[in-house]
């Protein structure tokens, strides 16, 4: 979806795509993904997700992007983090223990925000975007994170004629595609 979209959904606190726990795909699947230890983890439009939090108390550092500052305010203040501001690159960047949040549109990072990365966990961007914005988004992905990095994606899978979106239905040939 377009950028004003998701900005007026987190300023009228329309999250319903919020989860108040853990993904449980991130729990089932993060074993098997075998990602290096001690390495960054990359968290694309992390919204106040539980999951950075999870992934730092699996030993993993995380870098998450995030368009909406009230988002982000909102994960370190429910977190009871005081998070320092700062300006790396083109955005600003909260930084609060092993997580840093980069406040602004995912297609302004390069790959010097994501030193360290050893792996990627797409559970909410992907179904974010409709089919016209997937393919530039993927591509620009996979540019910035380190060679060799793993990717954990989650997508969903149903009758989009039903429903609009968003979430969008991402199949798995479209996913082997991209």
């Amino acid at each position: 979806m377009e950028r004003e979209f998701w900005l007026e959904r987190w300023n009228r606190n329309e999250i319903g795509f919020h989860l108040a726990d853990v993904n449980p795909r991130l729990r089932q699947f993060w074993p098997a993904l075998d990602a290096p230890a001690n390495r960054g983890v990359f968290v694309p439009l992390c919204g106040k997700s539980l999951d950075l939090h999870w992934l730092v108390a699996q030993g993993h550092p995380v870098v998450g992007v995030e368009l909406a500052e009230a988002a982000v305010r909102a994960f370190f203040g429910e977190a009871g983090l005081s998070s320092r501001l700062e300006r790396e690159g083109r955005l600003p960047c909260h930084t609060a223990g092993d997580i840093r949040v980069f406040c602004g549109d995912v297609m302004e990072l390069s790959v010097l925000e994501l030193p360290g990365v050893g792996a990627v966990f797409d559970r909410a961007a992907l179904i974010a975007l409709p089919p016209r914005m997937r393919a530039h988004y993927v591509d620009h992905v996979l540019r910035i994170i380190p060679d060799g990095a793993r990717i954990l994606l989650v997508t969903l899978e149903y009758d989009q004629s039903l429903v609009p979106g968003p979430p969008h239905a991402v199949l798995e040939d479209e996913v082997r595609t991209l």
